[in-house]
């Protein structure tokens, strides 16, 4: 049964910034994306771990709860044995989310939800308020992913690092290509598997090239038309074109306001289903249009 999701930040973009480079920190809010993702894992070397964390402990500090860019971080994988150390960097009242790599079943899920209740209640923050963020990066966690979607009422994002020579392409063994052919189940069944489970922003992977825009747009509009609301963003140069891509284009929003009025005179007279601009539109697509206009709301907010 789908979860009661609560509102959570709509996210188009989420940025990673690796967490030990200073530099780089100072300048991701400035991007333009919608969320950061700090992260303590694969793009930091092991003699950089105590840095990130302390880089990021000081960044949550000056933030505000709900900030825009809305502060992640993506802590190692479990097998490391560092939950503790991670959680005890990042938990604050301006973190939004943790992302959780490499994850194989729903006892991982349920580890980390335990710790960061342990953490809440140490730093007085309310039970629940950080959301737990699955990324779906090996073949168990793909097979078993509508359970790992419903393992825990704090899980509001989920997504499949389905990036060229990532750990998925690695575990499962497929070769990425802009087309997306060779991911196109695993997306499918993510964001199946999401949206069962009342996750309403589903976040799909990355494009690793930088200097291909169009590669870029490719696979942005091709996830959205799957039915996903962002993806993960490897270089400030792509955050411009994910959040034009998932955000309703001026079109969408005049066709959008045009059905619902469409509809509501039919409405007047007893009528459900009326013709616009040569087919026929009914209730559900007054409601599939309404829904974009929340969404326009949710963004511009």
């Amino acid at each position: 049964m789908p979860k009661n999701n609560r509102q959570v930040p709509r996210i188009r973009s989420a940025l990673f910034v690796p967490s030990q480079r200073s530099d780089f920190i100072e300048k991701a809010h400035r991007t333009g994306a919608d969320a950061l993702i700090f992260d303590l894992e694969d793009s930091v070397a092991e003699s950089g771990k105590t840095t990130g964390r302390e880089n990021v402990r000081s960044w949550l500090l000056g933030r505000k709860p709900n900030e825009i860019p809305y502060a992640t971080v993506r802590i190692n994988a479990l097998d490391v044995g560092v939950l503790s150390e991670d959680l005890d960097a990042i938990v604050h009242k301006s973190l939004v989310a943790v992302l959780v790599p490499k994850i194989y079943g729903c006892e991982e899920i349920q580890e980390v939800d335990a710790m960061l209740s342990w953490f809440e209640g140490k730093r007085d923050l309310r039970q629940g308020s950080v959301i737990i963020w699955p990324i779906i990066e090996t073949a168990q966690s793909v097979r078993d992913v509508e359970l790992i979607a419903s393992s825990s009422p704090r899980i509001a994002y989920l997504g499949g690092g389905t990036s060229e020579q990532g750990d998925l392409a690695r575990s499962v063994g497929f070769e990425w290509t802009v087309e997306g052919l060779e991911t196109l189940y695993i997306r499918s069944k993510v964001l199946i598997a999401a949206r069962s489970a009342g996750i309403s922003n589903p976040i799909t992977g990355l494009v690793s090239g930088l200097s291909d825009l169009d590669d870029v747009r490719r696979f942005a509009q091709s996830s959205k038309n799957l039915g996903y609301s962002g993806m993960f963003v490897i270089h400030p140069s792509h955050v411009a074109i994910i959040n034009e891509v998932f955000s309703p284009s001026v079109h969408q929003i005049k066709e959008a306001k045009e059905i619902i009025k469409a509809l509501d005179l039919a409405g007047e007279i007893g009528i459900g289903a009326v013709t616009f601009e040569d087919r026929m539109i009914d209730v559900a697509m007054a409601r599939t249009a309404q829904a974009l206009l929340d969404e326009v709301r949710v963004i511009e907010q």
